[in-house]
């Protein structure tokens, strides 16, 4: 494993596990929220966005997370490995819940300056209506894109549970040692 994508609903910590994976394997973390979001959360045109994926992963080594299937090509292309962290939904709909309580109390900045503000909690653009709407598509979704001869050369690791994500977070850890 040298270059992963860490996929997922909103919620399941997929930056989380990315920036633990990165570090047990002593590579580059990508986030490519970062990569996608402007200031004043505009959306990065889309050849802006390819082109920054594409130079963020030109390396030989790196972990990413994200479910953009806009630049879904070039990272899947490139990555040996896919980790899945397909939780159920009261997991992921409660911690993005939590999280966008804490991140609205706390102003906290994410990124080009952005930060999530009370449309994040109830809107209809808000992150638990974007759980809600997303989980089962991406149940549907992610095994098939699995099965594309474009993608027969990954090694698929799905979780279905934070306790075997945890699980195999501790064994890369402890490989590394």
């Amino acid at each position: 494993m040298r270059r992963i994508v860490v996929v997922g609903t909103s919620g399941t910590g997929k930056t989380t596990v990315a920036s633990r994976t990165a570090e047990a394997i002593e590579a580059p973390h990508i986030e490519l929220d970062s990569l996608h979001w402007e200031p004043g959360w505009e959306e990065a045109p889309d050849d802006v966005f390819r082109a920054r994926a594409a130079e963020a992963t030109s390396g030989d080594k790196w972990v990413a997370d994200g479910n953009y299937s806009k630049v879904r090509d070039i990272l899947w292309g490139r990555a040996d490995t896919v980790v899945w962290l397909d939780y159920p939904l009261r997991v992921a709909f409660w911690r993005v819940l939590r999280r966008t309580v804490v991140r609205i109390v706390t102003r906290e900045e994410l990124w080009n300056g952005n930060r999530e503000g009370l449309s994040a909690l109830v809107g209809p653009d808000s992150m638990p209506r974007w759980v809600l709407k997303t989980h089962q598509r991406r149940r549907r979704e992610y095994p098939e894109l699995f099965t594309r001869p474009e993608y027969s050369h990954l090694t698929v690791v799905r979780h279905r549970s934070t306790g075997e994500t945890e699980r195999w977070l501790a064994g890369l850890s402890a490989n590394r040692v």
